[in-house]
């Protein structure tokens, strides 16, 4: 269950900053403009460390149960596939334009993450998988600050000027999110590859004979460490979520590993499970969630509404200009607008889980 609800948080706060009823927000609901960290940039990253520590568990239950790695296998290729099409889905949804059309994406990169992570689990031991999550980080930092890059200096970490925005524009050039680079980009996915091996290792350990309380310890202790290293690792390849820095991803993941510390202490060993359970609700239906607000934000987006003057606005700035901003101010109209569409969709999800309805890729 504390799992459930650590996927539920990280779901919920999806659903919150990539809904403001205007475009404004609070800076911690917003990510960073560059470098530095905000509580928005947590939500990703610990999404790719719990799809580490889940796969442990779904795998291990159909290995112990008898199934064949061939057919896991084929398993793991299918559902990658399904996750890469449907993020493919949301980013051309409604006009599909072929020649242009976004490559990568958040569904996307869970994709190939998983992909990693479950072959990663299901053909490797643990220190393989220990030394690959580190060395993949001390590889990105070293090509990131020491390969050459036509037109601009090695070591360059600017929107423009970096390794990563220059191999997306080589090889993605029109079907990026951005004109000169791409937040979930080719060369950054390296980094969270190790994210979700982390992820993999906590549930290794999650999975081990002993007690819950050295199993939480454990996890405390890694995340620290983590953090720290992050911290300073800052120093010479700055936090940064659209590169995904080494540093950023060892800080959140230190973070990932505390907070789901505190779910398994709150849920697993003190027994409080009340506050949990919106996010249960969630959690138990995470791709569905995420799939659902996207596509609905993208469908407001096409409902065009006339104002006074022969404007129109579309559904979601309509909303917030006529429910929410008669009474509050524009930060405040936009943050009533984003929490009631993510207790919407709580509803409509508590719905499903009453019903005891799952919807599985």
């Amino acid at each position: 269950m504390s799992l459930d609800v650590f996927r539920g948080m990280t779901i919920a706060g999806m659903i919150l900053v990539n809904s403001p009823g205007n475009g404004t927000a609070y800076w911690p609901l917003d990510h960073s403009a560059w470098n530095g960290l905000t509580p928005t940039d947590w939500v990703f990253p610990f999404f790719i460390f719990i799809v580490g520590v889940s796969l442990t568990f779904s795998i291990s239950k159909r290995l112990e149960r008898g199934d064949g790695r061939g057919a896991l296998l084929r398993q793991i290729i299918q559902r990658t596939l399904i996750i890469f099409a449907l993020g493919i889905f949301l980013n051309g949804f409604p006009h599909f334009h072929w020649a242009s059309i976004r490559i990568p994406g958040v569904l996307q990169r869970i994709a190939i993450c998983y992909f990693f992570g479950s072959l990663f689990f299901l053909f490797t031991s643990v220190p393989v998988q220990i030394a690959t999550a580190v060395a993949l980080l001390f590889l990105y930092h070293g090509i990131m600050l020491h390969a050459p890059i036509p037109g601009f200096h090695a070591g360059d970490l600017s929107k423009e000027g970096n390794l990563a925005a220059y191999v997306d524009r080589r090889f993605l050039g029109a079907h990026m999110y951005r004109p000169v680079y791409d937040p979930e980009g080719i060369l950054s996915t390296i980094p969270a590859i190790s994210s979700v091996l982390f992820g993999n290792l906590a549930g290794v350990w999650l999975r081990a004979k002993m007690t819950l309380s050295q199993k939480i310890n454990g996890l405390v202790q890694a995340g620290c460490v983590l953090l720290l290293v992050g911290v300073k690792w800052n120093h010479f390849f700055p936090i940064n979520k659209a590169l995904w820095s080494s540093s950023f991803d060892a800080v959140t993941t230190g973070l990932a590993l505390l907070i789901f510390s505190a779910c398994l202490w709150l849920v697993e060993a003190k027994g409080w499970k009340a506050w949990g359970k919106p996010f249960e609700i969630f959690g138990t239906n995470a791709l569905a969630a995420y799939f659902a607000h996207v596509f609905f934000l993208k469908i407001q987006n096409l409902i065009k509404i006339a104002e006074p003057g022969g404007t129109r606005q579309n559904l979601r700035l309509y909303i917030t200009a006529h429910v929410f901003q008669p009474w509050l101010s524009m930060q405040n109209a936009s943050l009533a607008y984003a929490l009631s569409y993510t207790l919407l969709w709580l509803a409509l999800f508590g719905v499903l889980y009453r019903r005891k309805i799952f919807i599985k890729v």
